[in-house]
């Protein structure tokens, strides 16, 4: 049988309409995983990485952490998490957050170094505290670049949240484990493209909310000044 047979048998398959393995309700599972990992990266890793951007303390310390979280095999903290905590949530939102966490930290910390340095010592000159600079000046011009790192986050979570199938859970990745498990191949190419197509929705989403998240010029491309003032 041919791609385009297996996926309209996974598609058409009736178990796929409604019940626990109907598609709908595997991608509301995936995205529960996902948006739950995203939730406590960023609620761990955005505040560190503003203030280490806005201090400059420990920017070496976050390109390490980066290249080490990168290195750690997914699997092998699922079975960590596993052996520790038991089946459960947990044991996928560990490696999910490890995964997730590092780029929302290197692109909060970078967007807030970005920023104009005369245009936070006019802030402060005009009796802003460091929280309010941070808060009122930093923050938004470093809101593309935390965009960009969000989004890398998203889709490398959307990608890795497969493994919860690994240990009995939900998700897309039930397709594609119990797929390869059962030699079931409508469900395994059905559930990689699923998931695939949810990651190429998540960059289209999010290339757009950073388009808009640029100031008016930078959308364009055009400077903001005329062309007599260019010349």
């Amino acid at each position: 049988m041919n791609w385009s047979g297996w996926l309209n048998t996974f598609f058409t398959a009736p178990a796929r309409q409604s019940g626990p393995d109907a598609i709908g309700h595997r991608i509301a599972e995936h995205l529960v995983f996902c948006g739950e990992a995203l939730f406590w990266s960023a609620l761990l890793a955005v505040p560190l990485g503003l203030l280490i951007g806005y201090t400059g303390r420990g920017v070496f310390a976050v390109t390490a952490l980066t290249g080490v979280a990168r290195a750690l095999p997914t699997l092998g903290l699922v079975t960590l998490a596993v052996l520790l905590a038991g089946v459960g949530d947990t044991a996928v939102l560990v490696p999910l957050i490890a995964l997730a966490a590092p780029p929302l930290l290197v692109a909060a910390a970078e967007g807030v170094r970005g920023t104009d340095p005369d245009v936070r010592d006019a802030a402060l000159g005009i009796g802003l505290t460091h929280a309010q600079v941070l808060r009122q000046v930093c923050l938004p011009a470093a809101l593309p670049t935390l965009l960009a790192g969000l989004r890398t986050a998203t889709v490398q979570t959307i990608a890795t949240a497969t493994v919860a199938a690994y240990v009995g859970l939900g998700g897309l990745g039930r397709y594609v484990v119990d797929g390869l498990a059962t030699r079931d191949y409508p469900a395994t190419v059905g559930g990689a493209l699923l998931v695939v197509l949810l990651a190429v929705a998540a960059q289209l989403l999010f290339a757009l909310l950073i388009r808009l998240a640029r100031p008016p010029g930078a959308r364009t491309g055009r400077s903001d000044r005329s062309p007599k003032e260019s010349t």
